[in-house]
Protein backbone atom coordinates (compact mmCIF):
# COMPACT_ATOMS: atom_id res chain seq x y z
CA UNK A 1 0.00 0.00 0.00
CA UNK A 2 1.12 3.47 -0.94
CA UNK A 3 2.65 5.58 2.12
CA UNK A 4 1.02 8.85 2.80
CA UNK A 5 2.80 9.91 5.39
CA UNK A 6 5.34 12.93 4.11
CA UNK A 7 3.39 14.03 1.47
CA UNK A 8 2.37 17.52 0.99
CA UNK A 9 -1.78 18.30 0.80
CA UNK A 10 -0.94 18.97 -2.86
CA UNK A 11 0.77 15.72 -3.42
CA UNK A 12 -2.38 14.02 -1.00
CA UNK A 13 -4.79 15.68 -3.24
CA UNK A 14 -3.00 14.26 -6.36
CA UNK A 15 -3.03 10.83 -4.72
CA UNK A 16 -6.35 11.10 -3.72
CA UNK A 17 -7.69 12.24 -6.81
CA UNK A 18 -9.14 9.03 -8.25
CA UNK A 19 -11.64 9.43 -5.49
CA UNK A 20 -12.57 12.85 -6.24
CA UNK A 21 -11.36 14.10 -2.29
CA UNK A 22 -11.82 17.55 -2.20
CA UNK A 23 -8.98 20.12 -1.20
CA UNK A 24 -10.10 20.68 2.28
CA UNK A 25 -10.36 17.17 3.21
CA UNK A 26 -6.52 16.64 1.77
CA UNK A 27 -5.91 19.49 4.27
CA UNK A 28 -7.28 17.74 6.78
CA UNK A 29 -5.94 14.62 6.63
CA UNK A 30 -2.20 16.22 6.41
CA UNK A 31 -3.54 18.13 9.87
CA UNK A 32 -4.14 14.76 11.36
CA UNK A 33 -0.89 12.90 10.93
CA UNK A 34 1.61 15.90 11.04
CA UNK A 35 -0.13 18.14 13.79
CA UNK A 36 -2.26 15.48 15.69
CA UNK A 37 0.08 12.40 15.15
CA UNK A 38 -2.45 10.42 13.88
CA UNK A 39 -1.21 6.88 12.67
CA UNK A 40 -4.46 5.68 11.59
CA UNK A 41 -6.83 6.65 9.17
CA UNK A 42 -9.76 5.32 11.83
CA UNK A 43 -8.38 8.04 14.31
CA UNK A 44 -9.26 11.13 11.46
CA UNK A 45 -12.89 11.34 13.37
CA UNK A 46 -13.95 14.74 11.46
CA UNK A 47 -13.04 12.69 8.01
CA UNK A 48 -16.38 10.81 6.43
CA UNK A 49 -16.24 7.14 7.68
CA UNK A 50 -16.64 5.98 4.11
CA UNK A 51 -13.72 7.98 3.38
CA UNK A 52 -11.62 6.81 6.19
CA UNK A 53 -12.77 3.30 4.86
CA UNK A 54 -11.08 4.19 1.46
CA UNK A 55 -7.86 5.10 2.76
CA UNK A 56 -7.62 2.00 5.56
CA UNK A 57 -8.17 -0.24 2.35
CA UNK A 58 -5.18 1.21 -0.39
CA UNK A 59 -3.06 3.55 1.94
CA UNK A 60 -0.69 3.28 4.76
CA UNK A 61 0.79 6.06 7.53
CA UNK A 62 4.52 4.42 7.74
CA UNK A 63 5.53 6.03 10.89
CA UNK A 64 9.18 5.21 12.57
CA UNK A 65 8.53 2.85 15.38
CA UNK A 66 11.24 3.26 19.03
CA UNK A 67 14.00 0.71 18.75
CA UNK A 68 15.61 2.05 21.78
CA UNK A 69 15.94 5.32 23.79
CA UNK A 70 19.01 6.72 25.86
CA UNK A 71 18.80 9.33 28.52
CA UNK A 72 22.12 11.13 30.18
CA UNK A 73 21.87 11.22 33.97
CA UNK A 74 21.11 14.82 34.02
CA UNK A 75 17.95 14.77 32.17
CA UNK A 76 19.32 17.05 29.36
CA UNK A 77 20.25 15.26 26.41
CA UNK A 78 18.41 12.26 25.57
CA UNK A 79 19.11 9.62 22.01
CA UNK A 80 16.04 8.14 20.26
CA UNK A 81 17.31 5.20 18.23
CA UNK A 82 14.44 5.15 15.64
CA UNK A 83 13.73 2.38 13.05
CA UNK A 84 11.49 2.78 9.82
CA UNK A 85 9.53 -0.08 7.65
CA UNK A 86 12.74 -1.44 6.10
CA UNK A 87 14.67 -2.20 9.08
CA UNK A 88 17.12 0.72 8.37
CA UNK A 89 17.86 2.58 11.72
CA UNK A 90 18.85 5.76 12.08
CA UNK A 91 19.13 8.01 15.40
CA UNK A 92 17.91 11.49 16.48
CA UNK A 93 18.61 13.38 19.61
CA UNK A 94 16.68 15.44 21.59
CA UNK A 95 19.33 18.60 24.16
CA UNK A 96 17.24 20.73 26.51
CA UNK A 97 19.38 24.00 26.09
CA UNK A 98 19.07 27.11 27.93
CA UNK A 99 17.43 28.39 24.94
CA UNK A 100 14.82 25.60 24.33
CA UNK A 101 14.60 22.29 23.22
CA UNK A 102 16.79 21.19 20.04
CA UNK A 103 16.73 18.34 17.67
CA UNK A 104 19.44 17.31 16.33
CA UNK A 105 18.18 15.18 12.76
CA UNK A 106 20.13 12.54 10.54
CA UNK A 107 19.45 12.97 6.77
CA UNK A 108 21.19 9.56 5.65
CA UNK A 109 21.61 6.36 7.57
CA UNK A 110 25.07 6.28 8.34
CA UNK A 111 27.79 8.09 6.23
CA UNK A 112 30.24 7.86 3.58
CA UNK A 113 32.56 11.12 4.32
CA UNK A 114 34.75 9.13 6.42
CA UNK A 115 35.65 11.61 8.72
CA UNK A 116 38.75 10.03 10.98
CA UNK A 117 36.70 11.25 14.44
CA UNK A 118 33.04 10.79 13.80
CA UNK A 119 31.54 7.50 14.71
CA UNK A 120 28.64 7.95 11.87
CA UNK A 121 31.01 6.60 8.94
CA UNK A 122 32.34 3.59 10.36
CA UNK A 123 29.34 1.28 8.66
CA UNK A 124 29.33 3.54 5.65
CA UNK A 125 26.14 5.07 4.04
CA UNK A 126 23.39 2.32 3.80
CA UNK A 127 20.95 4.69 2.27
CA UNK A 128 19.42 8.08 1.79
CA UNK A 129 16.15 9.01 3.86
CA UNK A 130 13.18 10.60 2.57
CA UNK A 131 11.88 13.85 3.24
CA UNK A 132 9.15 12.46 5.28
CA UNK A 133 10.90 10.00 7.18
CA UNK A 134 13.28 13.33 8.51
CA UNK A 135 10.40 15.03 9.33
CA UNK A 136 9.58 11.67 11.40
CA UNK A 137 12.08 12.06 13.19
CA UNK A 138 11.35 15.90 14.01
CA UNK A 139 7.59 14.96 15.08
CA UNK A 140 8.69 11.51 17.06
CA UNK A 141 10.06 14.20 19.16
CA UNK A 142 7.85 16.84 18.97
CA UNK A 143 4.89 14.58 20.01
CA UNK A 144 7.16 12.79 23.30
CA UNK A 145 8.04 16.54 24.19
CA UNK A 146 3.73 17.75 24.12
CA UNK A 147 3.17 15.29 26.53
CA UNK A 148 4.66 17.82 29.45
CA UNK A 149 3.19 20.74 27.45
CA UNK A 150 6.78 21.47 25.94
CA UNK A 151 7.91 21.93 21.96
CA UNK A 152 10.53 21.67 19.50
CA UNK A 153 12.70 24.88 19.04
CA UNK A 154 15.24 24.67 16.83
CA UNK A 155 16.22 21.80 14.52
CA UNK A 156 19.55 20.91 13.48
CA UNK A 157 20.32 18.96 10.46
CA UNK A 158 23.75 17.05 11.56
CA UNK A 159 23.44 13.70 13.27
CA UNK A 160 24.53 11.13 10.88
CA UNK A 161 25.00 11.53 7.13
CA UNK A 162 25.63 14.62 5.01
CA UNK A 163 22.70 16.56 4.17
CA UNK A 164 24.02 18.29 1.09
CA UNK A 165 24.46 14.68 -0.55
CA UNK A 166 20.51 14.09 0.21
CA UNK A 167 20.32 17.59 -1.07
CA UNK A 168 16.44 17.18 -2.93
CA UNK A 169 15.16 15.51 -0.05
CA UNK A 170 16.32 17.50 2.38
CA UNK A 171 14.66 20.93 0.61
CA UNK A 172 11.70 18.76 0.87
CA UNK A 173 11.74 18.26 4.68
CA UNK A 174 13.20 21.93 5.39
CA UNK A 175 9.46 23.24 3.33
CA UNK A 176 6.94 20.29 4.84
CA UNK A 177 8.41 21.49 8.26
CA UNK A 178 7.53 24.82 7.51
CA UNK A 179 4.42 24.11 6.18
CA UNK A 180 1.45 25.36 8.94
CA UNK A 181 -0.55 22.09 8.34
CA UNK A 182 2.98 20.48 9.98
CA UNK A 183 4.78 22.19 12.42
CA UNK A 184 4.50 25.67 10.77
CA UNK A 185 8.51 25.60 11.97
CA UNK A 186 10.41 28.91 10.82
CA UNK A 187 13.48 28.62 8.86
CA UNK A 188 15.43 30.72 10.83
CA UNK A 189 15.06 27.97 13.35
CA UNK A 190 16.68 25.79 11.66
CA UNK A 191 20.89 24.70 10.91
CA UNK A 192 22.05 22.87 8.59
CA UNK A 193 25.20 21.09 8.92
CA UNK A 194 27.65 20.52 6.19
CA UNK A 195 31.59 18.97 5.62
CA UNK A 196 31.74 21.39 2.61
CA UNK A 197 29.65 20.06 -0.52
CA UNK A 198 31.37 23.31 -2.10
CA UNK A 199 28.39 22.97 -5.20
CA UNK A 200 25.51 22.57 -3.04
CA UNK A 201 25.95 25.43 -0.56
CA UNK A 202 25.98 27.61 -3.72
CA UNK A 203 23.09 26.28 -4.87
CA UNK A 204 21.81 26.26 -1.29
CA UNK A 205 22.38 29.86 -1.58
CA UNK A 206 19.76 30.65 -4.45
CA UNK A 207 17.16 28.55 -3.18
CA UNK A 208 15.73 32.10 -0.48
CA UNK A 209 15.77 29.33 2.47
CA UNK A 210 17.02 32.13 5.52
CA UNK A 211 18.25 29.28 7.51
CA UNK A 212 21.59 28.82 9.01
CA UNK A 213 24.46 27.31 8.09
CA UNK A 214 27.11 25.72 9.70
CA UNK A 215 29.74 24.62 8.21
CA UNK A 216 32.07 21.44 9.71
CA UNK A 217 35.87 23.13 8.99
CA UNK A 218 37.88 21.71 12.21
CA UNK A 219 41.45 22.59 10.79
CA UNK A 220 42.79 25.87 9.46
CA UNK A 221 44.91 24.11 6.56
CA UNK A 222 45.06 21.76 3.79
CA UNK A 223 47.18 19.45 5.32
CA UNK A 224 45.34 18.92 8.86
CA UNK A 225 41.74 18.64 7.40
CA UNK A 226 42.22 16.34 4.79
CA UNK A 227 44.39 14.07 7.69
CA UNK A 228 40.44 14.57 8.87
CA UNK A 229 38.34 14.75 6.48
CA UNK A 230 38.53 12.92 3.20
CA UNK A 231 36.21 15.55 1.34
CA UNK A 232 39.03 17.92 2.03
CA UNK A 233 40.79 16.48 -1.19
CA UNK A 234 37.90 17.02 -3.42
CA UNK A 235 37.18 20.52 -1.62
CA UNK A 236 39.65 22.24 -0.01
CA UNK A 237 39.47 24.83 3.15
CA UNK A 238 39.87 27.88 0.58
CA UNK A 239 37.17 26.96 -1.64
CA UNK A 240 35.42 25.91 1.29
CA UNK A 241 35.66 29.36 3.35
CA UNK A 242 35.33 31.17 0.03
CA UNK A 243 31.72 29.38 -0.66
CA UNK A 244 30.80 30.33 3.14
CA UNK A 245 31.70 33.81 2.58
CA UNK A 246 29.83 34.19 -0.43
CA UNK A 247 26.79 32.66 1.18
CA UNK A 248 26.76 35.13 4.04
CA UNK A 249 27.28 37.97 2.04
CA UNK A 250 24.45 36.60 -0.55
CA UNK A 251 22.02 35.48 1.91
CA UNK A 252 22.83 38.01 4.88
CA UNK A 253 22.99 35.35 7.46
CA UNK A 254 25.48 35.01 9.59
CA UNK A 255 27.38 31.39 8.94
CA UNK A 256 29.35 28.99 11.83
CA UNK A 257 31.83 27.30 11.33
CA UNK A 258 32.51 24.47 13.45
CA UNK A 259 36.08 23.28 15.03
CA UNK A 260 36.23 20.28 16.65
CA UNK A 261 39.23 20.42 19.09
CA UNK A 262 41.70 17.33 19.22
CA UNK A 263 44.41 17.59 21.45
CA UNK A 264 47.67 17.62 19.75
CA UNK A 265 46.20 17.18 16.59
CA UNK A 266 44.42 21.20 15.80
CA UNK A 267 44.71 22.56 19.01
CA UNK A 268 47.90 24.63 18.87
CA UNK A 269 48.09 28.57 19.52
CA UNK A 270 49.82 28.47 15.90
CA UNK A 271 46.83 27.12 14.35
CA UNK A 272 43.78 29.63 15.93
CA UNK A 273 45.79 32.47 14.51
CA UNK A 274 46.09 30.61 10.83
CA UNK A 275 42.19 30.02 11.75
CA UNK A 276 41.67 33.70 12.16
CA UNK A 277 43.64 34.81 9.75
CA UNK A 278 41.58 32.37 6.90
CA UNK A 279 38.35 33.78 8.39
CA UNK A 280 38.97 37.34 8.91
CA UNK A 281 36.14 39.81 7.42
CA UNK A 282 33.32 37.19 7.25
CA UNK A 283 30.21 37.37 8.50
CA UNK A 284 30.95 34.36 10.74
CA UNK A 285 31.38 33.17 13.80
CA UNK A 286 33.55 29.67 14.85
CA UNK A 287 31.92 27.11 17.41
CA UNK A 288 34.65 25.16 19.24
CA UNK A 289 33.52 21.46 20.16
CA UNK A 290 35.98 19.70 22.20
CA UNK A 291 36.05 16.12 21.44
CA UNK A 292 33.00 14.60 22.81
CA UNK A 293 34.96 10.20 23.45
CA UNK A 294 34.19 8.23 20.81
CA UNK A 295 34.83 4.47 21.54
CA UNK A 296 35.71 3.24 17.83
CA UNK A 297 38.34 6.52 17.22
CA UNK A 298 41.58 6.60 19.84
CA UNK A 299 41.63 11.15 19.90
CA UNK A 300 42.06 13.15 22.60
CA UNK A 301 40.21 15.88 24.31
CA UNK A 302 42.07 18.79 24.84
CA UNK A 303 42.43 19.80 28.52
CA UNK A 304 40.06 22.92 29.52
CA UNK A 305 43.42 25.36 29.48
CA UNK A 306 44.05 24.51 26.20
CA UNK A 307 40.57 24.75 25.00
CA UNK A 308 40.55 28.55 26.98
CA UNK A 309 43.77 29.30 25.57
CA UNK A 310 42.83 28.39 21.21
CA UNK A 311 39.46 30.25 22.65
CA UNK A 312 41.00 33.21 23.71
CA UNK A 313 44.03 33.13 20.47
CA UNK A 314 40.83 33.48 18.48
CA UNK A 315 38.62 36.27 20.40
CA UNK A 316 42.20 38.73 20.66
CA UNK A 317 42.04 38.39 16.85
CA UNK A 318 38.28 39.36 16.31
CA UNK A 319 36.51 36.02 15.72
CA UNK A 320 33.21 35.49 17.54
CA UNK A 321 33.98 32.29 19.38
CA UNK A 322 31.49 30.07 21.39
CA UNK A 323 32.49 26.54 22.92
CA UNK A 324 29.90 24.26 23.17
CA UNK A 325 29.22 22.25 26.42
CA UNK A 326 29.83 19.13 26.21
CA UNK A 327 26.18 16.75 26.63
CA UNK A 328 25.19 13.50 26.57
CA UNK A 329 28.80 11.51 27.40
CA UNK A 330 27.25 9.64 29.42
CA UNK A 331 25.02 7.76 26.76
CA UNK A 332 27.96 8.31 24.01
CA UNK A 333 25.68 10.91 22.50
CA UNK A 334 28.50 11.64 19.59
CA UNK A 335 27.09 10.68 16.21
CA UNK A 336 26.40 7.23 15.21
CA UNK A 337 27.66 5.88 18.49
CA UNK A 338 24.57 4.12 19.29
CA UNK A 339 23.73 3.10 16.01
CA UNK A 340 26.58 1.04 15.78
CA UNK A 341 26.09 -0.42 19.07
CA UNK A 342 23.01 -1.38 17.64
CA UNK A 343 24.37 -2.60 14.07
CA UNK A 344 26.86 -4.61 16.14
CA UNK A 345 24.35 -6.64 18.44
CA UNK A 346 22.40 -7.30 15.40
CA UNK A 347 24.88 -8.90 13.42
CA UNK A 348 26.17 -11.03 16.55
CA UNK A 349 23.18 -12.59 16.93
CA UNK A 350 23.27 -14.16 13.32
Amino acid sequence: MENLFGLTVEEIQLTLAPWKVPAYRAKQLAEWMYRKGARSFAAMTNLPLAMRNTLEKSFTIDRARLLARWDSNDGVTTKFLLGFSDNVAIEAVLMRQSYGNSVCISTQAGCAMGCAFCASTLHGVVRDLTGGEMADEGLFIEEILRRTGEKVDTVVLMDSGEPLLNYDNVIRFLRLLHEKYCLNFGYRNITLSTSGIVPQIERLMRENIPLTLSISLHAPNDEIRSRLMPVNRRYPVRQVTEAGRAYAMTTKRRITYEYLLIAEVNDREEDARELAQLLAGQLAGVNLIPLNPVRERKWKRPSETQITRFAKALTSRHITVTVRKEMGADIQAACGQLRNQYLERATASF
